[in-house]
């Protein structure tokens, strides 16, 4: 299939969502993809759980919000992504005897394994506006520290609390007003010299985009698909650079690294790495 054609098939996809919303169908077919995907991968998750008995796992549910039901992909792949971001942070920070805040932590995917991947004395922190994941999380993970957050943006920490915030895909369900919030309360609890890594869905998805969602994004405008409860995982944003650079004016932007995507395989998203004065 031609580059053009893939291009088109995705823009028809952004279309059909957008109507899905409109319609107030948007959490049904969510949940009919939840339904599928535990179905396709019910033998290999039976099998993971009876080879790996001592694996701690959150519902189902959970686990779709953050990944995918795959048990198998959900924990060997958290630990790869642990050092991924490992060797991100030490590119620009000595993670000696540091402070790490998983901002939107969901069921622990990632912060589970970075007290194994890290060590060095450090504290390790996790915030979520999800109940029921602070919930498992506080009850399976008792190495780490967890918070439920609201979705205004409000921490319980104090100021230049914490030397490292990460955020994998959580401005991706935020409206404008809410990057902006949130950028100055993660802004609050970071030390000065301290370091955040985000990502956002960039110029790799605009093949995702609507006409009349493109001419916003070209002109950039940060893109919000909204009609259902914000921060869940339906509500998507789409962040031009010219919207991220305005953001992050008041820190200093370390790197912004885009990753061209491979040919069949998921759109990355892009990465932001910024230091606060």
């Amino acid at each position: 299939m031609s580059n053009k054609r893939i291009e088109n098939k995705k823009m028809k996809k952004g279309q059909i969502s957008n109507l899905l919303r409109g319609l107030g169908l948007i959490y049904f077919t969510d949940w009919v993809r939840y339904y599928m995907q535990k179905f396709k991968n019910r033998k290999i998750n039976r099998d993971f759980k009876s080879k790996n008995p001592d694996v701690k796992l959150p519902p189902d549910y959970l686990i779709y919000e953050s990944f995918q039901i795959n048990y198998q992909k959900y924990y060997t792949e958290s630990i790869e992504t642990a050092k991924w971001l490992t060797d991100h942070f030490k590119n620009h920070i000595d993670l000696k005897n540091k402070r790490i805040l998983d901002w939107g932590c969901g069921p622990g995917r990632i912060i589970r394994h970075l007290p194994n991947v890290i060590g060095n004395g450090c504290e390790y922190f996790g915030t979520d506006y999800n109940k029921k994941s602070i919930d498992w999380c506080s009850k399976n993970l008792t190495d780490i520290k967890f918070n439920k957050n609201s979705l205004n943006a409000q921490l319980p920490y104090d100021d230049n609390f914490v030397d490292v915030i990460y955020g994998i895909s959580i401005f991706t369900h935020l409206s404008e007003q809410l990057h902006y919030d949130w950028h100055n309360e993660l802004y609050r609890i970071l030390k000065p010299n301290g370091i955040m890594f985000l990502t956002t869905q960039g110029d790799n998805f605009k093949v995702k985009l609507t006409d009349l969602e493109l001419d916003k994004y070209n002109t950039n405008q940060l893109v919000v698909r909204g009609k259902v409860k914000e921060g869940h995982r339906t509500y998507s944003a789409f962040h031009p650079q010219g919207f991220m650079r305005k953001l992050f004016s008041n820190v200093e932007i370390l790197e912004h690294i885009e990753t061209k995507p491979e040919k069949g395989k998921w759109l990355p998203q892009d990465i932001w790495i910024i230091k606060k004065q």
